[in-house]
């Protein structure tokens, strides 16, 4: 039986087609918070390293 242009859609697409942009955006919201805690760990990576080279440029 074809699909005619006035028949309902399907409530299990629609619903399918929600949860699906649901995911997407809850997955491109998970990886820029992944970005954001790998920025500052890197950061903080970086400020323990420059602390050490000082205090071991600074010893007596």
């Amino acid at each position: 039986m074809p699909h005619d242009q006035h028949e309902a859609p399907d409530p299990l697409e629609a619903l399918e087609q929600e949860h699906d942009e649901r995911r997407r955006a809850a997955e491109k919201r998970g990886e820029r918070h992944m970005w954001w805690y790998l920025a500052y760990f890197l950061f903080g990576i970086h400020l323990v390293a420059l602390v050490m080279i000082y205090a071991v440029t600074h010893t007596k």
